[in-house]
Formats: structure tokens, C-alpha cells, sequence
């Protein structure tokens, strides 16, 4: 008798498991909503003209303009795998790699690492919700899937504190994932760094290491509230 229970009981455990396996990860409020905007864009973003978000425009007086054009496909704290956490935002604008144009979204400082062949940073020294702290933004996978460069030509590797204006030019959307040949879907990554206490950036992998994106472009950009999709100015 007393076998017979556990073993219900543990059936039971086993189900209750899977179960919430699938709400935490793969229910559609985590993952598969997003695809359903996702895939059929990069399949065909010209027949969905009216999800894209448009460069440099302003939401809800927002302190940023939007960084590029395209569909907010994930967003922070969006989960691709068990104990991962997106860091920033992720935006897909055309097709092809090298097209679609990437901007500065406010006034800073930017600088590119040597090694950098997708990436630059950018230091505003003044947060616009806390002005005593110093935050950066960071955009990404602006190469192609070998690694060559879409950023233009007036950042090249090893550039250091250059002055920008909201809105300068700063490369184009890539698929380049860090790694020749195995490419990602063409798009921008966006995400705000926190700064160090010392003037540095810290680290953009880890996701403590950001902050959420939503009140500097005046958009619901935080997984954690629930999101809308597609994600636009309201209005729009």
C-alpha cells in the first residue's frame, strides 16, 4: 500500500514538473509569442510594414531616438534557454545584412575596442532619469557573418572617446555572432550598460550588469511586465 502511494506521489511530482516546465519556458507569453512576430518578419518583413518601429523617432517624449528600423522582436529579460536572460533589445530590420542604417540614440562619447568588428559603446555621462550617474549604450552585430565590419569608417578599431550627437550615423545592421559562418538573423542589439563607479562599463553578458530599456525609449521593454506585440509608438 505504502509503495503504491509513492508511486502516485511521484507520478504526480512528475507531471506537476513538466507542466511548469512548460509555462516558465516555453509558454507562449515567453518564447513563442515573440516568434510569431519574429520568423515571418525575417521571412518577409516587407508584408508587415506596420509592426516596424522607424529610426530616430521619439516615444512619449523619451529621452532616446529609436537606434534603427524594424521589428522589436526580443526584449529584456526575454529567456532563449533555462537560466538565461536577454540583456537588451533586439531589432530586425531587412533581409539583407549591411542595409538597414544604425544611430546613436542620445549625445555621449563613444569608443570601440581594438578587437571590436561588430560592437561599439557609447558613455553618457549623465543618466536622464538619475543625472548623477554615468550610464553606456551598446549596439551590436554590425558585420556580416564573417566578421567583416558595417561600422563606418570614421570608428575604426581602437577609437576612444569620440564625441556623437544623438542621431550620427553609426554603422548598419549585420547577422555576425561573434563567430565566422555561423551567423544570426540580421538585426541590432541594443542594450544600456551600467558603469563600474570608476568610469568604466561593465560587463553587457551578464544581465545585472543593464538596465531596463523601457522608460528611455518610452515603450513596454521589460519581459517581467508583459508586453504587447508588436511593440510601436502609441499611435502608431
Amino acid at each position: 500500500m505504502v509503495k503504491r502511494v509513492l508511486v502516485v506521489l511521484f507520478s504526480m511530482l512528475f507531471v506537476i514538473t513538466i507542466v511548469a516546465g512548460y509555462f516558465i519556458f516555453l509558454s507562449p507569453n515567453r518564447i513563442n509569442l515573440n516568434a510569431a512576430y519574429v520568423i515571418p518578419w525575417i521571412r518577409n518583413p516587407s508584408a508587415h510594414p506596420d509592426w516596424a518601429v522607424t529610426a530616430l523617432e521619439i516615444c512619449q517624449d523619451s529621452p532616446f531616438v529609436m537606434p534603427t528600423s524594424g521589428l522589436i522582436g526580443y526584449i529584456w529579460g526575454d529567456s532563449f534557454r533555462p537560466g538565461h536572460r536577454h540583456q537588451g533589445i533586439d531589432i530586425f530590420g531587412r533581409q539583407v545584412a549591411g542595409v538597414t542604417p544604425v544611430y546613436a540614440v542620445a549625445d555621449g562619447y563613444l569608443s570601440r575596442l581594438a578587437d571590436w568588428k561588430s560592437t561599439v559603446i557609447i558613455r553618457i555621462p549623465s543618466d536622464p532619469f538619475l543625472p548623477s550617474r554615468q550610464i553606456w549604450t551598446y549596439y551590436t552585430h554590425m558585420a556580416d557573418s564573417s566578421g567583416t565590419t558595417y561600422i563606418v569608417s570614421d570608428f575604426p578599431p581602437g577609437t576612444v572617446e569620440t564625441f556623437v550627437k544623438a542621431g550620427t550615423l553609426l554603422g548598419y545592421q549585420g547577422n555576425y555572432s561573434g563567430a565566422a559562418g555561423n551567423p544570426v538573423g540580421v538585426h541590432l542589439h541594443f542594450s544600456i550598460v551600467r558603469d563600474n563607479g570608476n568610469g568604466k562599463f561593465l560587463n553587457e553578458l551578464d544581465f545585472f550588469d543593464t538596465l531596463d530599456p523601457s522608460p528611455y525609449f518610452g515603450l513596454s521593454l521589460n519581459k517581467k511586465f508583459g508586453v504587447v506585440f508588436p511593440i510601436k509608438c502609441s499611435g502608431k
